[in-house]
């Protein structure tokens, strides 16, 4: 976590072309544009990861960060 910034870092595999294919073509917020902005990319990280993201979320929220 960058606590200076108020970011939470997450490391993880790039995605392949196909996902980026598909969620360059997908609207996940209505009203929003397609795809993923210039300033911003997506990383894939294991489902067994989900406990050690959600005590990083615990965490910022119990110091206030969130």
């Amino acid at each position: 976590m960058d606590d200076e910034e108020r970011e939470l870092v997450i490391q993880g595999w790039k995605p392949g072309e196909e996902l980026l294919a598909h969620i360059s073509g997908t609207e996940w917020v209505p009203g929003h544009a397609t795809g993923i902005p210039a300033s911003e990319n997506v990383t894939r990280i294991p489902l067994r990861m989900a406990a050690i993201v959600r005590q990083a979320l615990n965490d910022a929220e119990r110091s206030g960060l969130l």
